[in-house]
């Protein structure tokens, strides 16, 4: 199934049924009198997070969505019929946002959170409701009420504990196959992720999310590359796990790009308890390994851990850093 977290809908609620102009003709009541019933009221358009979705493609190639229209009302004082709701089902960790992308109108991020979006039309009044003393006959009736409508953007923010953040060909594909049992795209030539990928981590007895979002380039909050559209799927991490690729002549300038991107693009990135790894120490030689690992300790300002995601070197290490962040987060929650 393709992956799709971003999605632009109209969605409209039902209009209200219209009311009826009605009278009595029974044979043994004398003058009769008005029997119109009023019109149903219009659905609803709600929207639901399900917990067996992970993606907003069903909203890819249909993108107009109308909720049921009330019946009109009857004679005999029959009011018409209330529409169908319209519940429209998302991934947990769905936002939705107005038409303008920066109003969030809702933030879904447990299964079975509800949201009305559109409210449907009231039905119209029958022309029994202006009967009165001095109006024995009334012959006015209402229309519905037209339901709201609206264009939204649904975006989709992935709920991981743990995001894997780094320019491309850091080897985070690797390192999250390395530790669970994702299965992404690993080649031994260059090349990036194209969407987040996720994978369930075991360390003991304890387990975490931990997600692998495409790689970013300088440039990326302007547009470069892929953008950094995917950086939202990291929002809701307790931390990140920053990878450099360990044979690069500067891995401390590769750790200030990715940086420097991560703070352009806002969002609380920045502030997150991060853990520091240089990769792929298997094909750098010790003396110069251990340079590099100096320099990046001094420009992080934290320990950098030594890792190699093809060999399974120091996973465990930067596992259990990791947890210990993500248990002192889950505490403090």
């Amino acid at each position: 199934m393709k992956f799709l977290d971003q999605a632009k809908i109209w969605v409209k609620a039902g209009d209200g049924g219209n009311g009826c102009v009605a009278f009595r003709r029974e044979k043994f009541i004398e003058f009769g009198g008005p029997w119109g019933g009023g019109g149903g009221r219009g659905g609803d358009v709600i929207v639901e997070a399900v917990a067996n979705l992970n993606t907003l493609i069903d909203y890819r190639y249909a993108q107009h969505f109308k909720a049921e229209r009330g019946e009109d009302g009857k004679g005999k004082e029959m009011t018409g019929r209330g529409g169908k709701d319209l519940v429209l089902k998302v991934p947990i960790g769905t936002e939705i946002l107005a038409d303008d992308r920066e109003t969030v109108l809702a933030d879904l991020t447990e299964a079975g959170q509800r949201i009305t979006l559109c409210r449907g039309g009231k039905g119209g009044f029958g022309n029994t409701h202006y009967k009165s003393s001095t109006n024995r006959a009334p012959r006015r009736a209402d229309p519905g009420e037209p339901g709201e409508e609206r264009w939204i953007w649904l975006r989709l923010k992935l709920i991981a504990d743990a995001g894997l953040v780094g320019l491309p060909n850091a080897g985070k594909s690797t390192f999250l196959a390395a530790t669970s049992a994702a299965k992404p795209k690993i080649a031994d030539y260059p090349f990036t992720t194209l969407h987040p990928q996720l994978g369930v981590v075991r360390l003991g007895d304890s387990e975490f999310v931990l997600a692998d979002i495409p790689g970013l380039i300088e440039g990326a909050h302007e547009g470069v590359g892929l953008g950094d559209r995917f950086l939202g799927h990291v929002e809701r991490c307790r931390c990140l796990l920053h990878l450099v690729d360990g044979t690069l002549e500067s891995p401390s300038r590769a750790y200030r790009t990715v940086r420097e991107e991560l703070a352009a693009y806002g969002g609380g990135l920045v502030e997150k308890p991060e853990i520091v790894a240089l990769n792929k120490i298997d094909a750098v030689e010790p003396r110069a390994l251990a340079a590099r690992q100096r320099a990046l300790a001094k420009t992080a300002g934290r320990p950098v851990l030594l890792v190699s995601g093809a060999t399974g070197k120091g996973v465990d290490a930067v596992l259990r850093a990791l947890w210990s962040v993500i248990a002192e987060a889950q505490a403090a929650a």
